[in-house]
């Protein structure tokens, strides 16, 4: 079965390039985050990847990323696609507000993705690690789709003391579970740190502690092709409600329509554990945190320290 990694990427910015955080070398060979996701992807058997990114940034994104990959994919009988996010594709029947710079959004930007999906497909953030565990239990799940399973997602549930910076605060997903150990809601939670405890949430001065064994959503999801027309019928409806929201700021954003959906019971959402840590560049002081990490993954041999030789040697 075609299964497809999308990425997205469309948030790099007009600043692609020129020292943006998730574009930091963090490999031996000068390798980016992205490159170890790509890497896991097709190890754990996707054999499509999917680019979301912005006209404005694509001559320097294939530049720097994608000629690259997609060399690497076609020796490894992988398809790479392109999707781009426009900030005026909106529905017909919506006016395209005057001085609206901000893209919509994670949820419009896999909208874009409409016309290249036809099979089950996971999503990530370009400029987060998300290890190993996590793309072959959510490929595995993919696998069984079926149009009976249309409505059946998936998401990696990482664990929250994996997922924290040694350099500050961060903004996570704290999920809760239902009896059947299946996602029952996300609870947006900003301020969490690391504690003698595990985890807390900085309050001013004060500081509560959290369960840190708790389930971190790091927006890694595993979706159905049926998932883009309920999101479609969801961005309209987004449009539809804003009221005396302010359309400039506003945005679309794919964990918070999930969870919309989750409450209405029109789909349930598998939660499949993951142990790995989680890497990303949040702060300027993480990036040679992270090298370091890089650098023990292959020396642990993880990782060859030319990336994808192991896939070709596969092949």
């Amino acid at each position: 079965m075609k299964t497809a990694l999308v990425i997205m990427a469309a948030g790099l910015g007009s600043r692609f390039g020129g020292g943006i955080k998730q574009l930091a070398e963090v490999g031996a060979n000068g390798e980016i985050i992205m490159d170890y996701s790509i890497h896991d992807a097709i190890e754990a058997g996707f054999n499509k990847i999917v680019f979301i990114i912005r006209k404005d940034i694509e001559e320097a994104f294939q530049k720097a990323i994608g000629n690259r990959i997609e060399k690497i994919c076609q020796s490894l009988g992988v398809e790479v696609a392109y999707a781009y996010q426009e900030l005026k594709n909106i529905p017909s029947n919506v006016e395209f507000p005057d001085g609206r710079t901000k893209p919509w959004g994670t949820g419009h930007a896999v909208l874009a993705c409409k016309q290249i999906l036809q099979e089950p497909f996971a999503v990530v953030n370009a400029d987060d690690y998300y290890g190993k565990e996590a793309f072959v239990k959510i490929h595995k799940f993919l696998e069984q789709y079926t149009p009976e399973r249309a409505n059946q997602f998936c998401m990696a549930g990482f664990i929250l003391k994996n997922t924290l910076s040694e350099n500050g605060a961060v903004t996570r997903g704290i999920c809760e579970l239902n009896e059947q150990g299946k996602l029952k809601t996300v609870h947006e939670t900003s301020n969490i740190v690391k504690s003698e405890k595990g985890a807390a949430v900085a309050q001013g001065e004060n500081m509560m502690e959290i369960n840190p064994e708790s389930y971190a959503s790091m927006n890694m999801w595993g979706l159905t092709p049926e998932f883009i027309d309920l999101l479609e019928k969801g961005f309209q409806d987004f449009f539809d409600q804003m009221g005396e929201k302010d359309v400039l700021k506003e945005e679309y954003l794919l964990p918070i329509y999930i969870d919309q959906l989750l409450q209405k019971k029109e789909i349930s959402v598998e939660v499949l554990e993951s142990h790995d840590k989680w890497f990303g560049v949040t702060y300027q002081e993480d990036k040679e945190v992270v090298k370091q990490s890089f650098e023990k993954l292959v020396k642990d041999g993880i990782y060859q320290r030319e990336l994808f030789a192991d896939l070709s040697d596969e092949k």
